[in-house]
């Protein structure tokens, strides 16, 4: 099963070249990506059919992390087996490390240059709406029942009034929806095959085996007690319950990070914007946070090379995971998708992400609009017309951010 291939299978060169350059031109978050990966491999290339797309699409959704990642790892998988997933999953990822890696730098070390914090100013309030309108859209998808908007009335007082942990409340949602569904049939299709249970406990020890040789490593290098081993557990942790992508993730990210004192909730804002200006899955803002998270407690350390070191610490634990679910999901896929108990259930998960991120904006439009010297009406104007553009014109996420540094830029030039 580990090396499913599709009738119009291309050579593993040309099926590389195409993972190198997705990793160039996939900006638009996880649905510009995913549309981008559909008109290549579906309609352009043939390489994959429609019903198999939107099969994996499926599966993908289902699992906790970033989906357009996961999807361009599968169709890999489908495509040349396990090297065809690494090949396809690694690049989606690598060109926006280097990318980021340099924004961070930039901003670490010049970002109290009044020009750059301009930038940035016109970056902020763009990142709200941004958050803002995934509250629209992944609600509009998700909250299909009276019961799906109480769940994430209750998950968004659970975090922004009781502060319950992010995973409590994941654990909570995805208990009540399987009550819920119980009367959902849980398959529909026949068992898998035995050989396929080698094929899983291999991949699960090879992963394994990528997780712990990293971690024996930064302990014996930093201790355990060191912020790089602490990023390296926290991030890990993150990866398996962050259902809903990479606003989810954020949003408890920013709970658990800002309360320990690694960054500030005006930071996270600032490494959500640099994360869209960037080709690649959202969710490398995550690496933005390991980065300053290391530069600001480097210690003894060398400053940058400490920060590159746990910005890159942070990327290898939340993908791994990633190429884990799908290597081990593809051969029950066919189960996992006729299991409509489980997929009822994680309704209820999706349900309370809305909560969370709902939180999030607070949290984000606070730090935006609500500064030293009172309400910021130039950050709520343009956050509004942001919001506008992206949601009723639907404007390239993109173009909208950089339009946001120049406005800043710009108001900074002509009125300081």
């Amino acid at each position: 099963m580990a090396d499913q291939v599709d009738d119009q299978t291309p050579p593993f060169s040309d099926a590389l070249k195409f993972w190198i350059k997705l990793g160039f031109i996939s900006f638009g978050g996880p649905a510009g990506q995913i549309a981008i990966m559909h008109k290549e491999l579906v309609e352009r290339r043939g390489w994959i059919s429609e019903e198999k797309f939107l099969h994996a699409l499926n599966f993908c959704m289902l699992l906790p992390g970033p989906e357009a990642q996961q999807l361009a790892a599968y169709n890999g998988w489908r495509l040349h087996g396990i090297k065809g997933g690494i090949a396809a999953g690694a690049f989606f990822v690598i060109p926006s490390i280097f990318f980021l890696l340099a924004l961070s730098y930039v901003y670490a070390r010049y970002g109290h240059v009044n020009e750059i914090v301009a930038v940035l100013n016109g970056f902020k309030p763009i990142v709200v709406a941004i958050v803002v309108e995934a509250i629209f859209k992944i609600g509009k998808r998700s909250l299909k029942l009276p019961v799906h908007f109480v769940i994430a009335a209750l998950s968004f007082v659970a975090v922004q009034f009781l502060h319950l942990p992010f995973p409590l409340i994941v654990i909570a949602a995805l208990v009540f929806g399987l009550v819920w569904s119980r009367n959902e049939p849980t398959d529909v299709s026949s068992s898998v095959p035995s050989r396929n249970r080698g094929y899983v406990l291999k991949v699960i020890a090879v992963c394994a085996l990528l997780w712990i040789v990293p971690f024996v490593a930064v302990i014996a290098i930093f201790g355990f007690d060191n912020i790089a081993t602490k990023l390296y557990l926290f991030f890990t942790q993150a990866s398996f319950v962050t259902f809903g992508g990479a606003y989810a993730v954020l949003a408890y990210v920013n709970q658990a990070a800002v309360s320990a004192g690694w960054i500030t909730a005006a930071q996270a804002v600032d490494g959500l914007a640099l994360a869209e200006t960037t080709p690649g899955p959202l969710i490398m803002v995550l690496q933005f946070i390991g980065f300053m998270t290391g530069w600001q407690n480097s210690g003894t350390f060398d400053q940058t090379a400490f920060a590159i070191i746990c910005a890159l610490l942070v990327t290898f634990v939340t993908f791994l995971p990633s190429f884990l679910f799908v290597f081990c999901g593809a051969p029950y896929v066919e189960r996992l998708q006729g299991n409509k108990r489980l997929s009822g259930a994680l309704t209820f998960v999706t349900s309370a992400v809305v909560g969370v991120i709902l939180n999030l904006s607070i949290v984000f439009g606070s730090a935006v609009f609500i500064g030293g010297q009172g309400i910021s009406w130039f950050g709520i104007g343009l956050s509004a017309a942001a919001f506008g553009a992206l949601y009723f014109l639907k404007a390239d996420v993109l173009l909208v951010v950089i339009a946001g540094g120049l406005i800043g830029l710009g108001k900074y030039l002509l009125i300081g």
